[in-house]
């Protein structure tokens, strides 16, 4: 009877350790503190999100010039795209509207390639002169204002030129080099030219391998993403020309040489967000501290000041819309992530790719939270028949 019945228990106890066994991580997980459990859970969300960054970053990196010829190809295609959609409603075949859509791009740079070339050829060497000048005068301001000497600044500066002078030139890197800009530019070019005339059917192509409501939610995401670097892209360059107009006029009233050079350093620097309009305003600074001294030097730093502020509380919420802009620590996080990456080219292509991004993911969130208010509401539970009160006895 006894083994009987011990062999009877032995199941249900075999049963009990299972379901305490399984039941323990659970336990022992809800025991933990609310605030352990959303540290835990959002410490592994950023470890696989900052893993797959940095797996598409080294992606990236291999294939370098590739993904430089693709972001070139794609910025192009949306400044562009104007252009070529009045060519076609002009009743011009998609090829050749595309084709004169990359004629006119190469027409205008060579023109401006030239044009620049023949006003700044013999005054970059006159830059050169002017900012060793500036920075002499820095260096003397530096020492006779705080308390550092000669020596110090001296071995300062020393190190700094070791560290950017120690890599020696490597021929064979700098064709390579070279060879791969070339064949960038070149594949951006071919590539400019099947999505200016195949973009549109290419995009529709891959919509339609799509079924269900996904398809709405990416071809709404496309418009809301190709909207948006179309007018990044086209703010960026119009705020860029009126920074370079802007300074390139204060420059010229002041008196300051070099101005067209600064002009072009400006409007260069214009497409880096921040980083490239402060060091662009630097060089103008110590140009003309250079030539005409701390008096024009304070009042060329005021215009500088006083036209990226015109361009940042005006001009950039007028041109560039409130949906294409970023916070400003976002725009150096990315700025600075995209100059680690990728160095200049990153530093160029960093901002407008986290506009797009942003813009993407918030319209498929505000896609799936308008289906989800739309989603008809569950049916409320009947509610439980009522029970009569007792009787007083």
């Amino acid at each position: 009877m006894v083994a009987a019945g011990g062999a009877g228990r032995r199941p249900d106890e075999a049963a009990d350790r299972a379901a305490a066994a399984a039941a323990g991580p659970r336990q022992t997980w809800a025991a933990l503190p609310w605030l352990v459990r959303t540290a835990v859970v959002w410490s592994a969300c950023l470890v696989v999100i900052a893993a797959g960054l940095y797996l598409l970053a080294r992606i990236t990196l291999l294939v370098t010039p590739l993904a430089i010829a693709l972001a070139a190809t794609f910025f192009l295609a949306a400044l562009l795209d104007p252009v070529q959609l009045a060519l076609r409603r002009l009743r011009l075949p998609a090829s050749l509207a595309a084709l004169l859509t990359v004629l006119l791009l190469l027409g205008i740079l060579g023109g401006l390639g030239v044009l620049v070339w023949n006003l700044t050829a013999n005054q970059f060497s006159e830059l050169g002169d002017e900012l060793q000048q500036g920075l002499g005068r820095t260096r003397d301001l530096i020492t006779s204002t705080l308390p550092v000497t000669d020596q110090q600044l001296d071995g300062l500066l020393d190190q700094l030129r070791k560290a950017a002078t120690e890599q020696e030139v490597d021929p064979v890197a700098s064709a390579r080099t070279v060879t791969e800009v070339f064949g960038s530019a070149l594949l951006a070019l071919v590539l400019l030219f099947f999505l200016l005339k195949d973009g549109r059917a290419m995009w529709h192509w891959t919509l339609r391998r799509m079924t269900g409501p996904n398809r709405d939610v990416a071809a709404e995401a496309g418009r809301v993403g190709w909207r948006t670097l179309g007018s990044y892209t086209r703010g960026t360059m119009l705020i860029a020309a009126i920074d370079a107009i802007g300074i390139g006029l204060a420059l010229v009233l002041l008196g300051v040489p070099l101005a067209f050079p600064l002009a072009l350093i400006t409007f260069i620097g214009g497409f880096v967000p921040i980083i490239g309009a402060t060091v662009a305003g630097a060089v103008a600074v110590l140009v003309a501290l250079a030539a005409n001294g701390p008096t024009t030097a304070l009042l060329t730093l005021a215009a500088v000041i006083a036209v990226q502020q015109i361009e940042g509380n005006l001009l950039e919420p007028l041109v560039m819309k409130r949906q294409v802009r970023l916070h400003p620590v976002v725009i150096l996080l990315a700025v600075t992530a995209g100059t680690l990456i990728a160095g200049i080219a990153g530093a160029f292509v960093a901002v407008p790719i986290a506009a797009v991004a942003w813009r993407i993911i918030d319209s498929v969130q505000r896609q799936r939270e308008a289906a989800a208010a739309a989603r008809p509401a569950p049916p409320a539970p009947d509610d439980p028949p009522a029970t009569a009160d007792p009787a007083p006895g």
